[in-house]
């Protein structure tokens, strides 16, 4: 599993519907934005380990993780995460893990997060989302399970 974590203030996700525009995760003040991916081979037991390492990274002001001053998370699906773009002019995703395996890995990030005590957002599996947010730093890390 891959994550791009980025330290923020602040951080939503909206997706386009049949009634407009929907915010479908938001968190508010200081915190972190994950974007997640899945390649093929990720279990449960990985997913385990990101959720605890997200939760206790210490990258927030002061040298804090989520788990010292209870920050949320919003944590978003991100199959790109996996593409490939050192031969010709088009990514490929071969290394990127299908929906079937995939939605139910990063759910489970999602609720070992919350087993560990975290308030987390999420964004919606496999729809065209838009990300905002507020880099504070700016901070983004790599994080690879």
């Amino acid at each position: 599993m891959r994550a791009v974590v980025q330290r923020v203030d602040g951080a939503k996700v909206v997706v386009a519907g049949e009634s407009g525009t929907e915010t479908v995760g938001e968190i508010v003040g200081e915190g972190l934005c994950v974007l997640v991916g899945v390649t093929h081979g990720d279990t449960e037991e990985k997913a385990a380990q990101l959720a605890r390492k997200l939760w206790s990274v210490r990258i927030l002001q002061g040298e804090k993780s989520c788990s010292d001053v209870n920050a949320p998370l919003l944590v978003i699906s991100q199959f790109t995460l996996y593409g490939d773009a050192r031969k010709g002019r088009r990514p490929t995703w071969n290394a990127a893990a299908p929906g079937v395996v995939a939605e139910p890995l990063v759910d489970e990030v999602v609720a070992q997060l919350r087993a560990l005590g975290a308030r987390v957002e999420t964004g919606r599996f496999g729809a065209d989302m838009r990300v905002s947010l507020t880099n504070h730093g700016p901070f983004t890390i790599l994080v690879e399970v």
